[in-house]
């Protein structure tokens, strides 16, 4: 895995149960950090985009639960255009993934 092959990704959710709201955000915590209350943003390869998207579906009710994925572009040497209010913006830093 190469760093110019990662992008990075917001992930943001709206769960309409507390217990399936708990699983997802166990979930994604292996995909990336978690920024703000239903929000994480990850920096992932293909694969491991593909990988998070099918632990997503596996958890959520696909009619009662929404789940926004957002690329905000390469990850290698790159600095997402985002504005924030508050704290800083930070993006992910690449890190070894423990499974």
């Amino acid at each position: 895995m190469r760093a110019r092959d990662e992008r990075f990704y917001l992930v943001s959710y709206d769960v309409r149960n507390d217990k399936r709201w708990r699983r997802l955000y166990r979930a994604l915590r292996g995909y990336g950090e978690w920024l703000q209350l239903s929000v994480f943003q990850c920096r992932l390869t293909r694969r491991r985009l593909v990988q998070m998207e099918a632990a997503v579906r596996e958890v959520v009710n696909q009619a009662e639960d929404h789940v926004l994925i957002v690329d905000l572009g390469p990850a290698a040497g790159e600095r997402p255009a985002v504005r924030s209010i508050g704290p800083p913006y930070q993006p992910p830093a690449r890190q070894p993934v423990i499974v």
